[in-house]
């Protein structure tokens, strides 16, 4: 196939693809969205419990508060 047949093939299946507008079935669409049961279920239903933090806080407060103080002088570029 010489260049010219080949691009105009091409070009021919570019508009093809570009102006395809398929036929939608919104009520199909609607059931996949909205799923089996009207009722929206969580997927972690046994979500782990996060753990109480609070006992180390006093442990750590002091370095909390000594990174705030720092100032980052660096300068970028």
């Amino acid at each position: 196939m010489g260049r010219g047949r080949q691009k105009a093939k091409a070009t021919k299946q570019a508009r093809d693809i570009k102006y395809y507008s398929p036929n939608t079935d919104y009520s199909a669409l609607q059931r996949e969205l909205t799923g089996p049961g009207s009722r929206v279920t969580s997927h972690y239903a046994n979500e782990p419990v996060e753990p109480d933090y609070s006992a180390y806080v006093d442990k750590y407060a002091d370095d909390l508060e000594d990174d705030d103080d720092e100032v980052d002088n660096r300068r970028i570029g």
